[in-house]
Order: C-alpha cells, then structure tokens, then sequence
C-alpha cells in the first residue's frame, strides 16, 4: 500500500508497531543520518564525537525513563527479540532453573525452549487467572534453589492485561532472583520504575509505543543484575583484548550501533515527555480503548477475552465474532472497511491453547499514541457491519 492509499485507513494494529509515527522522529533520524551518521566511539575527529554524545545522550534519556540508575548499563540492539535472547541465552546457557508464563511470547518462549533441549536448563510456566493476570504467588511456589532467572512479559499482547510486575518483583529480590521483564507491550504505555518495583532487567523494543523507528530496542540493566555474555565482536574500544569486554556498554553490545535507529528512538521518548509524558499518553488511550470496549461489548455475536474491566491493562482487545474465522474477518474488515486488526496466534501459542482459541487465534484490536477517536469507532461500525450481515443470511 503506497503512502496516499495508506491515508484512508483506520489503523487498529498499534500491539504491533506503533503507526503513524510522529513526523519528528524520521525527520530526525534522517537529519542524523546525512549530518552525523558515522561510527561513535572509534575515532576523535568532529563528526565522530558528534555520534557519540548522540549516543550516550540517547543512553541518559532511556535509562532515566526506566529508573536506571547508569546510562552505561542502557544497552542498545535490535528489538525486544534480540535482546530478550542476550538475558536468556546469557543466563541459561550453562543450565539452571527458569520461571515464566504461559502469557508469553515466543520471543521468551523460543529462547527458553531452546535453553532446554540444548544445554539442559529445565523451566516452569505458571498459568495466568480467567481475568488474564499471573498470581504472584504461583511465582514464588515456583521458585527453586536452582532458579536463575524469571522472566515475564509486563502486558499481554494479546490480552493487554497488565501484569503486577511490582509484587513478582519483590519475590524475585527477597530470593536472590534475577528478574527480567518483557516491556514491549508496555514501554511507553505504562511507568516503569525498576528501582521502586525491584526489576533487575527490562527488555525494550524501540518500535512500539516508544514511537521509534523499527530495527532498534535494547536492555536496561540494574546494577546488580550479571548477564554473562553469550556473543563476541567488536566494541571500538580495547581493540588489543583476545574476550570480549565485560564492562557496559560493552558487555551486551557487539558491533556497530544502529545509530539513525537510535537517533529516532531518542525523538520518540521526547515526544511521549511533550505529551505530558506516559501516564497521560496511557490515559488518551485508554479513553479511546473504553469505546472500543463498550461498542464490542454490545455485539451479542462478538466474544471479548478477558475483557470483564479495563482497570490494569494496555489498550488491546483480542475477540472473536460468531460464524467468522478469524483470519477471514481480518480480511474483510481490511478490504470492505480499510480497518487494520491483527489475527491469528500473535506469536502467543499458550494464550490461545488455554483460552481455547487454537489454531486459529483471534482478531486484536490495538490502539496507538497517535490512534484517533474516527478509527476507533470506524473499527466497532466495522464489525457491527459483518455481525448484521451474518444474521442477514442467517
């Protein structure tokens, strides 16, 4: 779809990628990348020192929105994906016991699979409530002495229930537990404060509702959090050492940085902080989720998943409409009704196994920074339009 065909839809798959973007953000990155866009840290001349006071001020300004305590330990790669697979991988590559949840993507249960079959490590996956919440307390029966890691997303992707990160957070420290959480759904959504909710690690993709650019994301690493790592390259710096460095950055970081990447992901975190900042970016949305809620609720055809309230929740809703699959209700509501939705498993097979909703998933509505109050009720006409033709032709 070219971008004037684009201007006409009604985008409702934000849980994906946030779209649009704010025009600040790739004017910026292209800005960086015709003035400035060289190797930082590798050289002393102008442009390269240009770079690398980019970089570190992009470091400062994630880590002071996650409560990091050292922008050293903002660590930069490609997406939540990427970096999950740093913390996984680098934890359990040498065994050990690790704890998740069956509300997980496969970006946390890939890599843990993996850790299984390939170097012995064994894991427990807690079931979440019919509401769509993990109870804290499953996590600490969980816990072993020989548990390494937990690990869990913070909001659902395909629920948008949001998980009560503070009090896992709690058992994990009183444990000597490393605690890692998946904030993809919900970095710029929803306040993360590492510090006041005893996180060692969150995982952040920049594309989402940080209003980045895609191919960018990374880790914020507390203080007391070891990853050892699981990959070796190039850092630009102590070229003359035979290991990698175990120092942050460059730890976890390998490579040259994804510097435009970077560049528009600093723009998207000043956006959110123009716009009154997270809480107040949460609360537009979720104004605008209510409608959608409300206008779903109405449909006696349309069954909503775990979707009695909307209180602790990103605005996402995952349903399904009588007498559709869902892959075909997908479609229609793109080509007769140029609404974008999401449909399928959403990368999150045992959400679906315990709704009931495999194989064939359900339709996701998601709303975004920039989501307007046309879209979302052009999404609820959308569906009351296939409902009112199924019992037409019934």
């Amino acid at each position: 779809m070219d971008i004037d065909a684009a201007q006409g839809l009604h985008y409702l798959d934000n849980a994906a990628t946030t779209y649009p973007k704010p025009p600040s953000v790739m004017q910026i990155a292209m800005k960086f990348c015709a003035t400035a866009c060289v190797n930082p840290g590798r050289s002393t001349y102008d442009l390269a020192l240009e770079a690398e006071s980019m970089l570190l001020g992009a470091r400062r300004k994630l880590s002071r929105f996650f409560g990091g305590d050292d922008p050293k330990r903002l660590v930069f790669g490609y997406n939540a994906t990427d970096a999950l697979n740093l913390v996984i991988f680098g934890v359990l590559r040498k065994g050990g016991h690790v704890i998740s949840s069956k509300l997980e993507h496969n970006s946390v249960l890939r890599p843990i699979a993996h850790c299984c079959d390939e170097y012995g490590a064994s894991s427990t996956l807690v079931d979440f409530d019919r509401n769509g919440y993990v109870d804290p307390d499953d996590i600490r029966r969980a816990l072993r002495p020989e548990t390494r890691l937990v690990v869990i997303t913070h909001g659902s992707n395909v629920l948008g229930t949001v998980q009560p990160v503070a009090e896992i957070g709690a058992i994990c420290r009183e444990a000597g537990v490393l605690f890692c959480i998946d904030a993809a759904q919900t970095a710029g959504v929803i306040p993360i404060d590492m510090a006041a909710m005893k996180i060692d690690v969150v995982a952040f993709t920049g594309h989402k509702s940080l209003l980045g650019p895609m191919g960018i994301g990374g880790l914020c690493v507390g203080p007391n959090a070891v990853i050892p790592h699981s990959r070796a390259g190039g850092t630009g710096v102590d070229s003359a050492r035979r290991l990698h460095l175990e120092e942050f950055p460059y730890r976890l970081e390998y490579g040259t940085p994804n510097m435009m990447g970077i560049a528009g992901l600093a723009n998207g975190v000043a956006f959110i902080e123009e716009q009154g900042g997270v809480e107040r970016v949460h609360a537009r949305e979720m104004a605008l989720a209510r409608i959608l809620w409300e206008g779903l609720r109405e449909l006696d055809a349309v069954k909503l998943y775990c979707a009695e309230s909307l209180e602790r929740r990103t605005p996402v809703l995952s349903f399904t409409i009588a007498g559709y699959d869902p892959g075909e209700a997908g479609t229609r509501l793109d080509v007769d009704f140029q609404v974008a939705s999401r449909v399928g498993l959403h990368c999150a097979p045992l959400v679906h196994e315990t709704l009931g909703t495999a194989p064939k998933g359900t339709i996701r509505f998601s709303i975004g920074p920039l989501t307007q109050e046309a879209d979302v009720r052009a999404g609820v006409a959308a569906v009351r339009a296939l409902v009112e033709e199924k019992r037409a032709r019934a």
